[in-house]
């Protein structure tokens, strides 16, 4: 794979059109969506803080209000689900942040 094109299991991102493919097709995500999921995608199998997160997707160090990011969370968790059909998911970890596994 190249830089542009990052994959994960059955998972495919492209970074250049912002195409997610999986086994039940594609779906296609905001800048935002692009940046969490790149993320994740870029340390596979590490729980990623909520700091973390903020810093790479927002450029932010500021933590008070991270709905942000929990938003972003679910609107990535439902186009990983129609595109990849719980073979990726995003799963919380209570008190540290969040990771991407096999279902």
């Amino acid at each position: 794979m190249t830089d542009n094109i990052l994959n994960i299991g059955k998972v495919i991102l492209d970074l250049d059109n912002g195409q997610l493919k999986g086994p039940n097709g594609q779906c296609h995500l905001n800048r935002m969506e692009i940046k969490l999921l790149s993320a994740f995608m870029r340390h596979p199998g590490k729980v990623l803080t909520r700091a973390f997160l903020m810093k790479a997707v927002w450029e932010t160090d500021y933590l008070g209000d991270t709905r942000t990011l929990d938003v972003h969370i679910s609107w990535l968790r439902k186009k990983l689900k129609k595109c990849a059909s719980q073979q990726q998911y995003l799963k919380t970890v209570r008190g540290v942040g969040y990771w991407l596994g096999d279902a």
